[in-house]
C-alpha cells in the first residue's frame, strides 16, 4: 500500500525557518485527511528521516524557501524543479534534505512524486515567533498543503466544500478532502 508523507522541516528557534514544522503541527490536528497520509515533524533531522520514506509514493515537503522573493511569498516546486532547488543548499536543514533524497535514491526509497511547498522567510534570526510577513500567509500555506494532500491528480479539492462545489472563500476548518 502506498502512502503520502507530509514532512515539515526547519529549525523552530530560527523564526521563519521553523515554518514547515509549524505547518505540519497544524495539519496533525486537522480532521478529514485521508487515512494513507502520514504527517511528520522532521525538524532538522536530515538523514535520520530515511526510514520515514519506506512505502511512500508521494512526499510533500513543507519548508522555508530562500528564493530571493518578497517575504511571505508561497512557492510550489515539483518535478525537475525539486533537484534544482535542492542543489542551492540555502540553509542547514536543506543540506540534510538533499542528502536524505539522495540516500533514498540509493536505497530505492525515492517517492514517485516529490513536491516542496514553501514560503519565503522574512527572517531566520534567533527567535521563536514567525515574522509578520510569514504569519500573514501562514493559513494560506496550510490550506495549500492540505489541498496538495487531498488532490486526486485531476483537481485541487482543497478549496471544495463537502459536496464537491468550488468555494474559494472557505475557512481552513471547512476544507475537506473530497
Amino acid at each position: 500500500m502506498s502512502k503520502t508523507l507530509v514532512l515539515g522541516v526547519g529549525n523552530l528557534i530560527q523564526s521563519d525557518d521553523g515554518v514547515g514544522v509549524h505547518v505540519v503541527r497544524r495539519l496533525q490536528g486537522r480532521a478529514g485527511l485521508p487515512g494513507d497520509v502520514e504527517i511528520v515533524d522532521g525538524g532538522t533531522a536530515g538523514l535520520g528521516l530515511l526510514h520515514c520514506l519506506e512505502g511512500v509514493s508521494r512526499l510533500i515537503v513543507v519548508d522555508a524557501v530562500e528564493m530571493d522573493l518578497a517575504p511571505g511569498t508561497l512557492v510550489r516546486l515539483a518535478g525537475g524543479a525539486v533537484p534544482s532547488y535542492l542543489s542551492l543548499k540555502l540553509s542547514p536543514h536543506q543540506i540534510g534534505l538533499p542528502d536524505l533524497l539522495f540516500a533514498a535514491k540509493l536505497r530505492d526509497l525515492y517517492p514517485q512524486e516529490v513536491v516542496i511547498w514553501g514560503i519565503q522567510p522574512g527572517t531566520v534570526d534567533t527567535g521563536l515567533e514567525l515574522s509578520s510577513a510569514v504569519t500573514a500567509h501562514f493559513d494560506l500555506l496550510v490550506n495549500k498543503v492540505a489541498g496538495e494532500v487531498c488532490r486526486d491528480g485531476m483537481s485541487d479539492p482543497g478549496d471544495r466544500n463537502p459536496k464537491g462545489d468550488r468555494n474559494p472563500s472557505m475557512t481552513e476548518e471547512e476544507m475537506v478532502c473530497v
